[in-house]
């Protein structure tokens, strides 16, 4: 007996597990007497009213896919909140297949054009959205991950150790840019355990202005400090996040030229952010890092590599694959349970049991976004990866002979170099 339609789509960047959510879900409805249609693209067909750019998903059509990276109904990130005729064209297409449930699979973006269509339905379509994102920054309760950071990380982790063999193998230092743009969960995590040697996160600054001298500053002690110990090579991680923490005007001033275009555009997306891959972060420190080391008489090849699309529609290791099967089957046990009728919510577990945290409890009725899960620089967990980074510390300049070998690097006395360098280990 068919008991109506579910619609899923995808929304956002692309992150490893997708289609893992996608299968469970299509075979949890079809199992409970519900027809599967899946919309290509998001909502970007949606909101132009196209009834066409979607199709029925069957258990043969998904049965093998959870392995598989990316996406099979693809994605996009149209919004179409931005406009009443998007909305009205989105209900249109749905009223006229019969839709009665949707299961999102998206970030906090994703998220509130599903609130918005649960809320404008007024119940008449059910909603569950599953929290997606490789940056690890949406507010699920305890530390529980978002599906495919973990699998990002892993890759992520391989690809860093060995730059870092070439680093040490050539003599050289790489500026690794990790995707994370509220957070830096994925540049720490993946920092951390390839053992790299230095990432720096937005978090760390706690919530003072981020400049980009200071963020120079800190590799630059970085290489000071390895060529005092006698090594000539290293690898660190930047968080993306960066970029938005430093802003367009520091990252302008901070051009000798101003011309910030010279590394890509300044553009942003359907959503008002700043589409951070089109500005070439990499390129523009290791520049800037090679006119502060000049000056200082260093000479250091840097390479710059951007790591984030290599992980996004990555395979999914073991741990997501099964966390999504999860994820896409909890998601329609919400939508046929009674909850579902009074509101649409954003599922997650806690201790193995499915957990829906509804829509109004999870969004800022003013941002239309969810809280930001930064990483906790306060905990341990932060204070152990940096007791394993080389940066300069309080210790450094109370040892006359450790601060003097400093010096010498860079042809100081002890004095200029505390001078110029103490404020990052809060030396005055």
């Amino acid at each position: 007996m068919n008991k109506g339609r579910i619609g899923i789509l995808v929304g956002g960047g692309p992150a490893p597990g997708i289609n893992g959510v996608i299968a469970a879900a299509t075979i949890e409805g079809i199992n409970n007497g519900y027809e599967v249609i899946g919309f290509r693209d998001g909502y970007k067909y949606l909101a132009e009213g196209d009834a066409h750019q979607c199709r029925p998903l069957a258990i043969r059509d998904v049965r093998d896919i959870h392995l598989r990276g990316g996406s099979v109904l693809g994605t996009a990130r149209t919004n179409p909140t931005k406009s009443g005729t998007s909305m009205e064209n989105l209900f249109k297409v749905f009223n006229q297949l019969g839709i009665t449930a949707l299961v999102t699979i998206g970030g906090d973006d994703t998220a509130f054009s599903a609130s918005q269509v649960a809320r404008q339905s007024k119940g008449k379509i059910r909603v569950a959205h599953v929290p997606k994102t490789i940056d690890n920054d949406l507010p699920l309760p305890g530390s529980t991950p978002t599906f495919g950071f973990e699998t990002a990380r892993h890759y992520g982790v391989q690809i860093v150790r060995n730059l870092a063999e070439d680093a040490r193998t050539t003599s050289r230092w790489y500026i690794i840019i990790s995707m994370g743009r509220a957070a830096g969960h994925l540049a720490l995590g993946i920092a951390k355990a390839a053992a790299a040697t230095l990432a720096i996160i937005p978090e760390e600054f706690r919530k003072r202005q981020v400049t980009v001298d200071e963020v120079c500053d800190i590799i630059i002690a970085s290489i000071i400090k390895r060529r005092a110990e006698g090594s000539q090579y290293g690898v660190v991680v930047l968080a993306e996040g960066l970029i938005e923490a430093m802003g367009e005007k520091g990252l302008i001033d901070a051009v000798p030229d101003g011309q910030l275009e010279r590394f890509g555009k300044v553009t942003r997306d359907d959503h008002g952010h700043l589409r951070l891959g089109e500005i070439e972060f990499g390129r523009l420190m290791k520049e800037l890092l090679h006119l502060r080391l000049e000056k200082l008489g260093v000479k250091m090849t840097f390479v710059d590599k951007d790591l984030g699309y290599e992980l996004r529609c990555a395979d999914p290791i073991p741990f997501d694959a099964e966390y999504t099967r999860d994820l896409g089957y909890a998601a329609v046990k919400f939508l046929l349970s009674p909850e579902a009728e009074k509101y649409g919510a954003i599922i997650s577990f806690v201790d193995g049991k499915m957990t829906p945290l509804p829509f109004e409890k999870m969004l800022n009725p003013k941002t239309g976004r969810m809280q930001t899960r930064q990483v906790n620089v306060e905990g341990e967990a932060y204070e152990c990866a940096c007791a394993y980074m080389i940066r300069l510390e309080p210790e450094d300049f109370r040892d006359a002979k450790q601060l003097a070998k400093l010096a010498a690097v860079v042809s100081m006395t002890p004095d200029q170099f505390r001078s110029r360098f103490g404020y990052l280990a809060g030396i005055k």
